[in-house]
């Protein structure tokens, strides 16, 4: 499966007035055709002091989710240094290499985006988006960001707008937080 073969998710992060939050739709798409309508791809990890968001193949991502997890108990409250060492696995080993996701992961401090090619990014702007509908739900969000809405509404509305525009993402959002407001 190719990156171009990607599709059936949207995930946002966007962090304002002291929160977090990863927002994911439900839709797992299989071609042309909706598998599922109500697919958890949100997660909490470390506790809940982690909140992660998956797009891709679904095993993958659950194979990487099970790693980070690992690496999170290695690097407890370190969240970059767990991200860049899966990172550095995740390119290098053999096994790991061949899966096809990406991720956003977040605590109350760091937002990282973590793909298979090595990449530990941190988004600018208090956003992130990936997935099929990502860089619709990611523009919606960042012209959001400078109105009085709080991350929650902003993640919210910008889920639906993407879910209006890309047909591999629904409106079934799934949010999980960290911090005030």
């Amino acid at each position: 499966m190719s990156a171009a073969q990607w599709h059936g998710t949207t995930i946002l992060c966007v962090r304002k007035g002291g929160r977090v939050v990863i927002a994911g739709d439900g839709q797992v798409s299989l071609g042309q055709t909706v598998i599922k309508a109500t697919a958890r791809k949100v997660r909490r990890l470390a506790g809940g002091r982690v909140i992660c968001g998956f797009a891709g193949a679904t095993a993958d991502a659950f194979t990487l989710l099970e790693r980070l997890e690992a690496k999170l108990e290695q690097y407890p409250a370190q969240l970059t240094r767990a991200c860049v060492e899966l990172a550095k696995d995740w390119r290098t080993d053999r096994y790991l290499r061949r899966l096809e996701a990406m991720m956003i992961v977040a605590d109350k401090r760091d937002t990282l985006v973590l793909t298979g090619n090595g990449d530990v990014l941190e988004p600018e702007g208090g956003v992130a988006g990936i997935g099929s509908g990502g860089n619709y739900a990611l523009a919606a969000a960042r012209a959001l960001m400078d109105t009085g809405m709080g991350a929650e509404e902003i993640a919210k509305k910008a889920m639906a707008i993407a879910a209006d525009i890309c047909v591999y993402t629904n409106a079934q959002v799934v949010i999980e937080r960290i911090g005030e407001g």
